[in-house]
């Protein structure tokens, strides 16, 4: 354990378990997407959790107890199985897809404080979203900046407040939708998305790939569970308690989502639910047109805006931290490797921010603000699930190549339990990775040529960047790394059972 945390400092399981559960939710953008799948939603959390999120959990756990004396989480685990380029590759696609995904999780916020003040027509302006992520931005980037310690407290209560309260009243909403006898979204479907019988459907109505892409999404919905590893250094005993950290966020997500999407899809009527204002639409239904407490609604939206900003400060100060830990290989040019005096990688976090007001300027130039927001999130699924691969491959490899190493809590079942475990999770991330390349049928994306080339063309040049820097890094700075180096391998005294 890092002897230079003072006592009183570390980060509690519960901590590191909330800041999971809001890297993993990030705030309830998520719900609509859900609640527009109807009743076929729990077949798709039933897919995700079986195929994603409990090999997910139980392999990073697994990772995160064995280097819990290193923060390069994912890097980490995957430089130490096939070396630093692939684990450099891993942990960029972490971090670059995060950056891609910023503007997508900061325009839901947008939207939501367009209803806190009464005008949810500026959720579709280009200039407003625009401004408001770039402004939104930089403050969660001067909050980061401050110390895990300030950062980490920040967004755990504003993940309590900002999701789970608003969570809680959706929640409320629908008993009082079902105890008043009002007609029940997902019974008011067309006959062409029922079932043969005429009453909504529990199964997914399979004719191609187009049918089912909302699963890549879904899936992406509940990625970060491995993202916290890199705090496991500011726990007092990471070994036990990385572990019961990780398990305590995934539970909190599936809970979530799955109780969180349920009163959008009971209470909106099948054609009004909106992916962007699902959430806020079904406040108003009940809040405002029958209780007519519009009020209330901006309150709520403000809430839900800060549940926003609480997930981007769960994902701006982690993956950031991984990338640095890449330094101590030389991967990064000696300017990305400073850190300032509370540890943070204030220049990647400065590069960051300039890449994402970048990006967040296209809405000042794109008149229809969903199609930047689905083209964004199309390549973000994309290069996460890679990232994936590359680490349940590396789990497998570890207990063959380090079968000493130090692993306080293992995959149960022995090598046997971890090849079905990382075999099952590479699968489900493997077919979802296919799933995100065909444009869903249930909206107008355009032409499917155009989607597919875009989500091609963004996981080549992201995917190409590290590879291309890995390979031309000896002839600059890389001959030099400014950070101490720390031995690969820590073996066990004796072999873990």
């Amino acid at each position: 354990m890092d002897k230079t945390i003072e006592r009183g400092k570390y980060l509690s399981v519960t901590s590191i378990g909330l800041m999971t559960a809001a890297a993993v939710v990030t705030s309830l953008r998520g719900l609509p997407l859900l609640a527009k799948e109807e009743m076929t939603m729990f077949v798709y959390l039933a897919f995700t959790v079986v195929f994603y999120l409990i090999p997910a959990s139980l392999v990073s756990a697994e990772l995160g107890g064995a280097f819990s004396d290193r923060r390069g989480g994912i890097y980490t685990w995957v430089a130490e199985a096939f070396g630093t380029r692939w684990g450099f590759l891993a942990i960029w696609l972490q971090w670059i897809q995060n950056v891609v995904w910023f503007p997508v999780a900061l325009t839901f916020g947008a939207a939501a404080i367009a209803y806190t003040i009464g005008k949810p027509g500026l959720a579709t302006n280009g200039n407003y979203v625009g401004a408001f992520c770039i402004v939104a931005y930089w403050i969660a980037t001067w909050i980061v900046l401050q110390g895990v310690e300030v950062f980490s407290k920040i967004a755990n209560w504003t993940f309590v407040i900002g999701t789970i309260v608003p969570g809680i009243v959706l929640l409320a909403l629908l008993g009082y939708w079902v105890n008043t006898g009002h007609p029940i979204g997902w019974e008011q479907l067309q006959v062409a998305a029922l079932s043969q019988d005429g009453h909504a459907r529990f199964w997914p109505a399979i004719h191609g790939f187009g049918t089912i892409a909302f699963l890549a999404g879904i899936v992406l919905l509940f990625a970060g569970v491995e993202v916290q590893a890199v705090h496991v250094m500011e726990m007092r005993s990471p070994s036990r308690g990385y572990p019961a950290a990780i398990g305590l966020g995934a539970l909190i997500s599936v809970l979530i989502f799955a109780l969180g999407a349920l009163p959008i899809a009971a209470i909106l009527p099948y054609e009004k639910i909106s992916l962007q204002s699902g959430v806020f639409d079904t406040f108003s239904a009940i809040i405002t047109d029958i209780w007519h407490m519009g009020w209330a609604v901006s309150a709520l939206s403000l809430l839900v805006a800060l549940g926003a900003i609480s997930g981007v400060l769960a994902w701006l100060g982690s993956p950031s931290r991984g990338l640095l830990e890449t330094a101590r290989e030389g991967e990064l040019p000696p300017i990305l490797q400073a850190k300032n005096s509370k540890g943070m990688p204030k220049h990647i976090l400065l590069v960051q921010g300039v890449i994402v007001t970048a990006m967040s300027c296209f809405y000042f130039v794109i008149p229809d603000v969903s199609v930047a927001f689905f083209l964004i999130s199309a390549m973000t699924i994309a290069l996460y699930l890679i990232a994936y691969m590359l680490m349940y491959g590396a789990a497998i490899k570890l207990r063959y190549s380090a079968p000493t190493l130090q692993r306080p809590f293992k995959v149960p079942g022995g090598m046997a339990g971890m090849w079905l475990t990382a075999g099952v999770g590479f699968a489900g991330v493997a077919f979802s990775f296919i799933v995100a390349f065909f444009p869903p049928d249930q909206l107008p994306v355009g032409s499917p040529m155009l989607y597919t080339a875009l989500v091609i063309s963004g996981i080549v040049l992201f995917a190409g960047i590290p590879l291309i820097i890995h390979h031309v890094r000896r002839s600059g700075w890389a001959t030099a790394p400014i950070l101490p180096r720390v031995p690969l391998i820590p073996v066990a005294k004796s072999p873990v059972n």
